[in-house]
């Protein structure tokens, strides 16, 4: 299964699972990311960290470390 880590830019994926746990897990269900919503990549900073995604109508930059806690299809 990928990550969000793993899509690239100007895709779109949607949200599966998210594999974090307590208080990281929290944090980015509180950032909108859910189950079954759409997120775009919309670029990745020079060096690789942090990434930037739409979702729900704006934009959101996400670490790497977190990135690879969201599963996508």
């Amino acid at each position: 299964m990928r990550t969000l880590k793993d899509i690239a830019c100007g895709e779109t994926a949607k949200v599966v699972k998210l594999a974090g746990e307590g208080p990281v897990k929290r944090r980015i269900m509180d950032m909108g990311i859910t189950k079954g919503v759409d997120v775009y990549m919309r670029k990745v900073a020079p060096l690789g960290d942090p990434v930037e995604v739409t979702v729900r109508g704006y934009e959101l930059s996400v670490r790497k470390a977190d990135a690879e806690m969201i599963l996508v299809e």
